[in-house]
């Protein structure tokens, strides 16, 4: 797997793109690391340039300290992408990395990078509470709950070794996800597509659609069959989704569709 650090060790490039492509930075889920997004990265390629989020605490970071605060990850990862947001460049979370997207953008916008478009992915709105103490929990019950979420290999849960090796950051992340709290940031100004499940445990879809209040500009949900992490077994019709809104809101001289 080919990885390319863009100077910075919070972001990843897994693939080239075509020259004044535009750019899409992506963010992981609660437990999840940059690795997740390299078949997103590999559909999307050459026609944008994925820029993938890289929390501590995890892969080559694995010796740094997590943040356990929402709003202190995003007022990081806000300062790191200032440099890399002087071009068009859009925004994808998925789950925790779907509020880390908005919080992100939020911060970007007031320093005057415009998001180009949010996209987000099984994930309710800032707005809508989302409390929860699996944080709290045992190791047993919280390894119960991302069984339940999926998107992890159930052989790394059932492995000793490995399980020590990545509960810490995992517990990290949900301190983050279930103590964060909206602080009322300023609506965007630019359009937000949201993406959910429609098995999803954590989120239906007037949570999702509560997302048409974070933004002046226009909202769409997709709605697709499946669990928590539905866009893996969807990921074809995600890909496409995401290509098609860049489309329309990026410089069509700068990227347009194969």
């Amino acid at each position: 797997m080919a990885v390319t650090a863009p100077s910075t060790p919070w972001l990843r490039r897994f693939h080239t793109s075509e020259p004044g492509a535009m750019r899409l930075f992506c963010f992981p889920h609660a437990g999840g690391n940059a690795s997740f997004f390299h078949p997103f990265s590999a559909r999307l390629a050459p026609r944008a340039e994925v820029l993938v989020v890289q929390y501590p605490g995890r892969q080559e970071r694995f010796d740094e300290p997590c943040i356990e605060d929402l709003h202190v990850l995003a007022d990081t990862v806000a300062a790191e992408l200032t440099t890399w947001a002087g071009e068009p460049f859009a925004l994808f979370g998925h789950s925790m990395g779907a509020t880390l997207a908005f919080e992100v953008g939020s911060r970007l916008h007031a320093a005057g990078a415009r998001p180009s478009t949010l996209f987000v992915s099984g994930r309710r709105a800032p707005s809508v509470p989302a409390p929860g103490s699996v944080h709290r929990a045992s190791d047993d019950e919280l390894i119960a709950d991302m069984k339940l979420l999926g998107g992890t290999d159930t052989r790394m849960l059932d492995n000793p070794e490995l399980l020590a090796a990545i509960l810490p950051a995992i517990r990290s992340d949900y301190v983050a996800t279930e103590t964060y709290r909206y602080r009322g940031a300023p609506r965007l100004d630019c359009p937000v597509t949201a993406f959910i499940g429609d098995a999803d445990p954590r989120v239906d879809a007037p949570m999702a659609r509560a997302w048409a209040t974070h933004t002046t500009e226009e909202f769409q949900l997709r709605v697709f069959g499946g669990g928590h992490f539905f866009l893996v077994p969807h990921l074809a019709s995600v890909v496409e989704s995401v290509a098609t809104v860049l489309d329309t809101t990026g410089d069509p001289q700068a990227f347009t569709r194969s």
